[in-house]
């Protein structure tokens, strides 16, 4: 027994000098990171608003890292296949995944069969994007706050057409969302994309919207749209003069776009976190600010668990609403 206790000493001293160094490099991952280039997987195609904040943030983290952080869109299937793609990726901080709403909270709870787990197969590396969605009119409703709306429809139930970009798209479940908190007498007609929607909204074949600002501010300064409220939690700067539908009497109702990166399960900790501060200095540099802002997104950051913590936020508050609307799984 003594024997076989010093040989366990001996074998203990022997893995006590060898060990240091391998131990050592752990907390080092990140020093010599990245050491080729970043490919990010974005799920929407070329021209897309995320793609274009993407790429802004992805050309400043390259000049940060000397090391070029290129886009990779792959886009179909709710964003799932970009997801599958960067789940199955090596866990060493050189694939990431540009996540948002759709890809990470809304498809996980109606498409069957997914062939990665968005919630367990990724670690969160940092938020930097929201994109406020606004509710706007055609012009020929005559209302001009969202008090007034709410009035109008109860005076004229039936008679107001509330377009969206398809069942099951952020658009749709955020006007569910409305109507649920509110009472508002509308009928939700599905359109093929956010752009047949706005398109239907100008139009006068829907009379109102819940969409992404980008795509409707350009129209509502030309008087094609009339913008009643937008849906932060606070003000956007792209449109200080216009007030949140918190403020114009909807308490708690939220309707924003997001984007952030994700990263494959079992990313060291400390490519994690150089990847957090590069992203979080990118974002704080003024001209890149200027330049998301120009493109439809209030810059943001966040910790990585922080970020989490947002994720899950945003699954509970679009499950609510995709069992109001009775979506199913297909």
């Amino acid at each position: 027994m003594w024997h076989a206790f010093r040989t366990a000493r001996a074998a203990g001293l022997i893995l006590t000098i060898v060990l240091p160094p391998a131990l050592a490099a752990v907390p080092d991952a990140a020093k010599d990171f990245p050491t080729r280039p970043i490919r990010v997987l974005v799920p929407q195609n070329p021209g897309a608003s995320n793609d274009t904040i993407t790429r802004i943030v992805a050309a400043k983290m390259s000049e940060q890292l000397s090391q070029q952080v290129v886009v990779d869109n792959r886009p179909g299937a709710g964003g799932t296949i970009a997801g599958e793609i960067g789940a199955r990726a090596a866990p060493d901080g050189h694939t990431l995944f540009a996540t948002a709403t759709a890809s990470q909270v809304i498809g996980p709870q109606i498409i069957k069969n997914l062939r990665f787990d968005p919630a367990n197969d990724f670690v969160p590396v940092v938020l930097f994007g929201i994109t406020q969605n606004v509710l706007v009119v055609n012009p020929k409703v005559p209302v001009k706050s969202v008090k007034e709306l709410l009035a109008y429809a109860k005076a004229n139930p039936g008679k107001l057409n509330m377009a969206n970009a398809g069942a099951g798209t952020q658009s749709h479940l955020a006007g569910v969302l409305f109507t649920h908190m509110t009472g508002f007498d509308v009928v939700h007609v599905p359109y093929k994309g956010g752009g047949a929607s706005v398109a239907a909204t100008i139009a006068g074949e829907a009379q109102v919207t819940l969409t992404p600002a980008p795509a409707v501010l350009s129209h509502a300064r030309a008087g094609r749209l009339r913008a009643l409220a937008s849906g932060g939690e606070k003000r956007s700067p792209l449109t200080p003069d216009l007030p949140t539908i918190i403020e114009s009497g909807v308490p708690g109702f939220v309707s924003t776009g997001w984007i952030g990166f994700l990263a494959p399960k079992g990313t060291p900790k400390t490519i994690i976190g150089k990847l957090n501060a590069t992203v979080v200095r990118v974002v704080n540099d003024a001209a890149t600010r200027e330049m998301m802002q120009r493109n439809g997104a209030d810059p943001t950051t966040s910790t990585p668990a922080e970020f989490g913590k947002f994720i899950r936020e945003e699954y509970e508050r679009f499950g609510q609403a995709i069992r109001i609307a009775k979506l199913k799984a297909d």
